[in-house]
Order: structure tokens, then sequence, then C-alpha cells
């Protein structure tokens, strides 16, 4: 029997943030979805959600918590209410979200994106949630704060932790000029949790990457491998740089305020009974 996982897709293109829910087949990569490079799954499952943008401002709550205006200008989506004074609990408690689903009140940031001095609104994001162990995987613990890549890169980082894209399987580390208006950035996180620490001194190091579907034994416990796809809706070219510092220093954050529960059922439905393996 052909199994299927739901994606919950956000309408990025003209018509707009209409939302649509469709099935797609577990561990179809769908033609590089989310303009990846179509290892998102290595045959196992994922779930996706769609985010509309929510805000901006100069404040990121993991690296400079309770420090406001002192970060480079960051772009938010998910948890309306993210700023420099946020915790996972003050986010579950606001309750406000532009994902389309509603218990996803986590919040993801990336820097901003800028052309010609201007700043980008994006039409919006998709955060992928993904298997890429052997070993099933447990939820994100509750409140757990991490950041993949590095703002400080000043030349071009691994394509397996961010890259540019224009929505085909060509990827770039340095931003290109797309032929449409379809400028992407992907940010892959760290799929492996050390067991113990829901942050970390660098806000990294807790976590790890699996290598052929195992986690490290400094890293034991496997996770989901988080994605989250930005979709621009410019076309990018030699004046696009970002707030963090031209091309290369792309990054996200995430802190998890999602509802634990829910995001535990889509975990065990879509991520581990894709394998067979519970």
């Amino acid at each position: 029997m052909r199994r299927f996982i739901v994606l919950l897709l956000l309408g990025l293109g003209a018509a707009g943030t209409a939302a649509v829910a469709s099935a797609v087949p577990a561990g179809s990569n769908g033609g590089g979805r989310g303009g990846g490079d179509g290892r998102y799954s290595r045959g196992g499952g994922y779930f996706a959600i769609a985010c509309g943008f929510s805000h901006r401002n100069q404040d990121d709550p993991i690296v400079f918590f309770r420090q406001p205006g002192r970060s480079h200008d960051h772009t938010y989506f998910g948890n309306t209410a993210t700023n420099a004074n946020s915790t996972p609990a003050s986010l579950r408690a606001t309750g406000e979200t532009t994902c389309r689903l509603g218990a996803d009140t986590a919040a993801y940031w990336v820097p901003t994106l800028f052309v010609g001095g201007n700043a980008v609104r994006p039409r919006g994001a998709i955060a992928y949630y993904l298997r890429r162990t052997i070993e099933p995987v447990q939820a994100f613990p509750a409140n757990l704060e991490v950041v993949a890549g590095s703002a400080a890169a000043r030349s071009a980082q691994s394509t397996r932790v961010t890259f540019w894209t224009c929505g085909g399987r060509t990827i770039s580390s340095e931003i290109p000029t797309c032929a449409r208006s379809n400028l992407r950035l992907q940010v892959n996180f760290p799929n492996c949790w050390n067991g113990r620490q829901l942050d970390s001194a660098d806000h990294r190091s807790h976590l790890a990457y699996s290598a052929d579907g195992v986690c490290p034994a400094s890293h034991p416990a496997e996770v989901p491998a988080l994605t989250l796809v930005v979709y621009y809706g410019v076309a990018g070219g030699s004046q696009a740089e970002l707030a963090s510092g031209g091309d290369f220093s792309g990054h996200a954050d995430f802190v998890n305020a999602w509802d634990q529960d829910t995001l535990q059922r889509l975990v065990d439905r879509y991520l581990n009974r894709s394998r067979g393996r519970r």
C-alpha cells in the first residue's frame, strides 16, 4: 500500500497566501521540493509546514537575549511575538502564528535580505521536518533553541548546511540572478542531539549532523532534520545581500515553542511509520 504524508502548503505565487493541503508519497523528493538538492529524506518520510512572513527587527532572542536592537536585521516566520525578550514559554503563551498549522507556534528566523538597499519582504517560508536517520526519531525536546549556519561566514559554507537556488536542482553558495522572481534560501539544521542541553554557548554544539543515517556517539539522540526554505519573490542579483553580510552568511534560528503533543504526533505518524519502525 502506498504511504502518504500531508504537506501543508502556502500559496507562494501570484495568488498570495492562499493555503492548500495535498498528499505526497512518503519518501518522495518531489523533484527537489522546496528548492533543495533532492537529498531530503533518503527514503524516509517528512511533513512540511508553510508559514507566512511575520515581522522584522534587529533582535535575536537566542544570541542576544534581552538585548533589543543588538543584532543585524532579522526576518521572522511563525510566532508573531518574537523579540529580544522571547522565551519558549512566552512564545507558547502568545499562541499566535503565521504558520498554516496553528499548533506550530515555534519561531523561525533568518537574516533579512536586502536588494539595492531595500529590505525584501518574503512571500513566505516552508519548514520541512524530515527523517535522515536509520533509527526512528524523537520530536525536538520542548524549549530547544539552535542556530544553523554562520552569520560570520565570509566565504562559502558547506552546501550541506545552506545554499541559494532559483527553484531547480542547481544550487549556489552565492546569490544567483534568477531568470524569474523565485530566489530561495535553504538552511539545513543538524539532526542529532546530545540529549542533555536545550542550548549551548555557541548555540550549535548541542546538536550535530548525522552521517550515512547514523548519529555520532557524542550526540546519540535522533531528532528531525529541520530544513527551512525561504521564498523571496525576487530575482536576486548583484545588488542582493544579507543583513549579516554579503552572500555567504546564510543562517537560520529555531526555537521550539510548538504544541509539544502535536509535534510528537506528527513525528510518530509521518517520520517514524514511513520506515515501518517505531
